[in-house]
């Protein structure tokens, strides 16, 4: 017997219905961070030993850039959607679990905000 509705099974929406959006944003998230993360790991080996102004000029090219704010803004999406499970599994205190999702969604804001600024920065060549 489910206490589900005939029709929250076919949309496949739950409690909080949401369905199924969380978990596919968190896949999203996943395989953006690995085709991204392959990219950025394998260029940046290239750049090892390369002297300052080379690194700066290679963020500042256009893809660079775009590619590393999708990049940041992956990781602290993923980040916030990951850590939003894990709080809402194993914290059972209301106000502690209210404090903890405010506490995970300020976090990656204020990280996704200091890492666009700071590429941008590099990107436009402000020191």
């Amino acid at each position: 017997m489910s206490l589900r509705s005939d029709l929250g099974r076919v949309k496949g929406l739950g409690a909080a219905h949401e369905g199924v959006n969380h978990w596919r944003l968190q896949r999203l998230t996943a395989v953006a961070l690995i085709l991204l993360a392959l990219w950025f790991v394998t260029t940046l080996m290239s750049l090892i030993g390369a002297p300052h102004e080379k690194v700066v000029a290679w963020v500042g090219q256009i893809h660079v850039t775009v590619l590393l704010l999708a990049l940041s803004l992956a990781l602290f999406w993923h980040l916030k959607l990951g850590l939003q499970v894990v709080i809402e599994d194993y914290v059972h205190t209301p106000w502690l679990l209210i404090a903890a999702q405010i506490a995970v969604r300020a976090f990656a804001a204020l990280g996704a905000l200091v890492a666009v600024v700071s590429i941008l920065k590099i990107s436009v060549g402000m020191s």
